[in-house]
């Protein structure tokens, strides 16, 4: 699958088209020249002949039958469907759904991200017990849809080059900003946002996740972390119209960063700012998909090198509309017996501690204070973990490589996936009541219980 910067759509967005349809006019005049039972038969065999393709055009619809089984409401609830369900073949090209009669932005998504489309991908409304049914077409022109997610990345060879945007990297443990003298990438690695909220991931060796605050629902621009000749420059903790960077990372791996815990002792996946050589043998980094409603990115980490063991890691990252969060799914092998996966939860400015809240499906990690840099401004940070996983938390040690932190310890079998998805709410958003601790505790809970509601899916080819 080729990567564009917008999946489904070969041109720029133009905003949601509603209300699709199809008007047949039979032109009289075009048949004037024919005798008079000639033109009533013609015209009646056109009549019959596009009443047949509209017979046909509606069976070619596919209709798809959407359930809440829970009695809550879900808002933007991703929807996800294979698409070996939907007798999809490459020809069949763009998909159009509709709701009565009104368009659903959609997009083919790779969630494998194996360079091949396998899902349809669309995020909906519902109501508690609500049921929905839509219809699918399959379309030869691709529709535009207002763009809510993004993937941002670029990358210079050297130090006098201008950043050029890229769709993917391949590093080695030798190309540290600190060894080559000068950072290649813009934003030091790859940024993703939606509608709400904006993350980056420190590709540079650190593979540590920060959080850039939102002020507006536009995709922040293109020439964050750029000079006006493309050079890499620190511009995003000053606070613009769009918003800033506004989350301290520094010796912790961030929101949503990972690491493993062996005999122990915490291994952090990558190194500290201030190294020449990362542990990790080689990182390769790639956009699988940036579109309206979802944008995904991929890392695979070769010969993770760390106290003696070796680990091979893959993480992909993921974004749709709506939420105050991301999505990660993480694998390891190599994993020894009592080793755990460990997610980090950067708890710089934190004096107000942790709490765990728990549900049958899901655990979350929750901070709320005053967590920007200088303590400038509240906001509030989480994970959303699998209860089926999660052990229990403990606090990073405060020496080390992996510190100011603290860790959710995952009981993960050995190369097995887990997804978990990082949240942070911050008072100058779009929603100012994140200022409110209890308010964004709530938040978090509704979000989790959303996130891990399954919708029930009937289709009718």
């Amino acid at each position: 699958m080729s990567i564009s910067k917008t999946t489904n759509q070969e041109a720029k967005p133009r905003g949601i088209q509603k209300k699709h349809s199809f008007n047949f006019k039979v032109n009289l005049e075009v048949l004037s020249w024919l005798p008079m039972p000639l033109k009533c038969l013609s015209t009646a065999f056109l009549i019959l002949g596009l009443a047949g393709c509209s017979q046909h055009k509606e069976k070619a619809l596919t209709q798809i039958s959407l359930t809440n089984p829970e009695d809550i409401s879900l808002t933007d609830k991703a929807v996800a469907i294979p698409l070996e369900k939907l007798e999809y073949t490459a020809s069949k090209n763009y998909p159009l759904l509709t709701l009565d009669q009104d368009t659903i932005a959609s997009q083919l998504s790779d969630m494998d991200a194996d360079g091949t489309a396998d899902h349809l991908f669309f995020v909906l409304d519902f109501e508690p017990k609500e049921a929905k049914k839509i219809q699918l077409e399959w379309v030869a022109e691709a529709p535009q849809y207002d763009l809510k997610t993004s993937i941002r990345f670029g990358k210079r060879e050297a130090k006098d080059q201008p950043v050029q945007p890229a769709l993917e990297e391949t590093l080695s443990a030798e190309d540290m900003p600190k060894a080559l003298g000068f950072q290649k990438y813009q934003t030091d690695g790859p940024t993703w946002e939606n509608d709400k909220v904006a993350f980056r991931h420190y590709l540079d060796g650190r593979n540590a996740k920060d959080v850039y605050g939102k002020k507006t629902a536009a995709i922040s621009p293109e020439n964050v972390g750029l000079d006006s000749a493309g050079a890499v420059v620190d511009n995003y903790h000053t606070m613009e119209a769009w918003g800033r960077d506004v989350f301290p990372v520094g010796n912790s791996a961030g929101l949503g960063g990972f690491g493993v815990i062996a005999k122990d002792s915490i291994r952090r996946l990558g190194i500290l700012v201030t190294d020449t050589l990362s542990n990790v043998e080689q990182t390769h980094f790639k956009i699988v998909e940036e579109g309206a409603v979802k944008s995904t990115m991929h890392i695979d980490y070769t010969n993770w090198n760390t106290a003696g063991n070796t680990y091979q890691a893959e993480e992909t990252t993921s974004i749709w509309p709506g939420m105050y969060a991301y999505q990660n799914t993480v694998s390891v092998a190599g994993l020894q017996q009592g080793d755990t996966l460990a997610i980090g939860l950067s708890n710089i400015n934190n004096k107000n501690g942790v709490e765990e809240l728990k549900s049958e499906k899901w655990v979350a990690l929750i901070q709320h204070d005053s967590l920007t840099y200088d303590r400038k401004w509240v906001m509030g940070s989480a994970l959303i973990l699998p209860a089926t996983a999660y052990q229990n938390y403990a606090e990073a040690p405060s020496t080390g490589n992996f510190t100011q932190s603290y860790l959710a310890k995952l009981n993960v079998g050995n190369d097995t996936p887990v997804t978990y998805y990082g949240v942070s709410g911050w008072e100058l958003s779009q929603e100012p009541k994140f200022k409110d601790a209890a308010y964004f505790k709530s938040y978090v809970e509704q979000l989790a219980n959303q996130l891990y509601t399954e919708i029930d899916i009937q289709i009718e080819n």
